[in-house]
């Protein structure tokens, strides 16, 4: 993982920089904030990754990542720290190290897609939201572990070890992008990419108390992405807070309106209990509840209205349109980057079992979506989202407020196929993209804010969905709602 020679010299050029009073890297940085002391002379780029390899090093335990890139991260710190001091600044991210999931491309290091099928596959070009971010002058540290082939909400992976939950290592940290949440709750990053097809980058964000954002559908380039589903698929991004995404947002989707202050007086959000506040878990309902009653405080205007029939909608499109394009756009990837691989054989060498499962039944006639079934799904999801068109319109709403999940992490240990929900044994999958799958089949954006701990000190999220296209709005709420809540708990 090191580059002595030049470790040897970061630690030099840090020596050197704190005779002139540099400041330490904060215990859980923020990416603006690096960005303020990287502009100020207060710290240099060298002394964050530095000090960000070191914590990787100490958080092993966590499974965060699969590959860290020392020797890469460290020389392009040397040279961006050069370019600033002869006043030449790349843009808003220069010299601010970030994660990106093991699904999204970064050229020369490897994209295992966290599945043993893939563990030599190296792309030669940054997928269009890397090649952005560093083009603004980021450092990619390292790709961050996942759920196998992102086809789960634990992050358990049998090949690359479990990422463990920053607040409780015994616990999962969520999934999908369950090492992108990790690394940045634990302190070992400030931001990063990840992707969510289903909620894959709300549901760690919830679980382990940072900021996770869905664009809308195809706002963002997702190409060069090993991908589940065309329809669904997104890259995201997950940070310490909403000043972070909304950097981020800026460099990689740039055109679109600015993005104002909000006042709570002028938020008008619905709240939808018939499907979303649906057996919530009663420690996480607390904090839910506690978090409404403060908005409402806030002057923030709460609306008790239900959009229609979401769930009904939701079973008709949102595993049909996965499970069916899956079977098409895997293999066209697989073929389109040279992998060497097939869909045959990336399901054949899948590790953990629940992936292994749904390979298996892939791989016959009589476990594959028929076409009309598709093409029903797809009638369902246009049929939604007219739904939600239509009661964000109809009720003038700026959004749609709920619990992200509708309990908190639960333990890594027994947890792939049920969890215990209000003293029931449910299963895992279903129930923790129950509230986020709806936002990614209907293509709207959303967002989910820390607000709380439950009573056992996990942490709790809240989502606010947008109308479709409305993803600056969005970020101006999630900004406004975001001092309301003034969440600060850290593992």
């Amino acid at each position: 993982m090191k580059n002595i020679s030049l470790l040897a010299m970061a630690a030099l050029m840090f020596g050197c920089a704190e005779e002139q009073v540099m400041k330490p890297v904060p215990d859980y940085p923020a990416a603006t904030e690096l960005a303020a002391m990287l502009g100020a002379g207060e710290t240099t780029s060298v002394a964050i990754v530095t000090e960000l390899l070191r914590r990787a090093t100490e958080a092993d335990g966590l499974n965060a990542f699969i590959t860290i890139d020392a020797d890469g991260a460290m020389k392009r710190a040397l040279e961006l720290d050069e370019m600033r001091s002869q006043g030449n600044v790349l843009g808003p991210m220069h010299g601010i190290p970030l994660v990106v999931k093991d699904n999204i491309h970064v050229a020369g290091l490897k994209n295992t897609a966290g599945t043993p099928g893939l563990a030599d596959f190296t792309p030669a070009a940054d997928s269009p939201a890397v090649a952005a971010l560093r083009d603004a002058g980021a450092i990619i540290l390292a790709k961050t572990n996942l759920h196998e082939l992102a086809f789960g909400i634990t992050s358990d992976n049998a090949a690359y070890g479990a990422v463990a939950n920053p607040f409780d290592t015994s616990l999962f940290a969520g999934g999908s992008s369950g090492g992108t949440a990790a690394a940045i709750s634990a302190g070992l990053a400030p931001a990063g990419l990840g992707t969510d097809t289903g909620g894959s980058v709300r549901i760690p964000a919830a679980l382990t108390g940072v900021v996770g954002f869905r664009p809308s559908t195809d706002r963002y380039d997702s190409s060069a992405v090993t991908p589940i589903s065309h329809t669904r698929d997104t890259v995201g991004i997950i940070a310490r807070n909403v000043a972070d995404v909304i950097l981020m947002d800026q460099v990689v989707e740039p055109g679109g309106a600015s993005i104002a202050m909000k006042s709570p007086t002028d938020i008008r959000l619905g709240v939808a209990r018939d499907y979303y506040f649906e057996n919530v878990d009663e420690s996480l309902s607390a904090a839910v509840e506690a978090a409404l009653s403060k908005l409402r405080d806030a002057g923030v205007t709460l609306v008790d209205v239900e959009p229609g029939d979401v769930g009904g909608l939701n079973t008709q499109s949102a595993f049909p349109i996965a499970l069916y394009e899956v079977v098409a756009d895997l293999p066209a990837y697989l073929e389109r980057y040279k992998t060497g691989k097939d869909f045959a054989a990336i399901g054949a060498a899948a590790a953990s079992p629940d992936v292994q499962g749904l390979f298996q039944m892939l791989g016959t006639v009589e476990g594959q979506v028929p076409e009309p079934v598709y093409r029903n799904a797809l009638s369902a999801r246009e049929e939604m989202r007219s739904m939600f068109r239509k009661y964000f319109d109809e009720n003038d709403l700026d959004g749609m407020i709920f619990p992200t999940t509708l309990l908190p992490a639960r333990s890594i240990e027994g947890s792939q196929e049920s969890v215990e929900l209000n003293g029931e044994q449910v299963p895992t999958f279903p129930t923790y993209i129950h509230n986020t799958d709806p936002a990614s089949i209907a293509a709207l954006p959303g967002i989910s804010l820390p607000i709380g701990l439950t009573a056992g000190g996990l942490p709790v999220g809240i989502e606010i969905d947008g109308p479709e296209g409305s993803d600056r709005d969005l970020l101006a709420v999630a900004r406004a709602l975001e001092q309301i809540f003034e969440f600060a708990a850290r593992p």
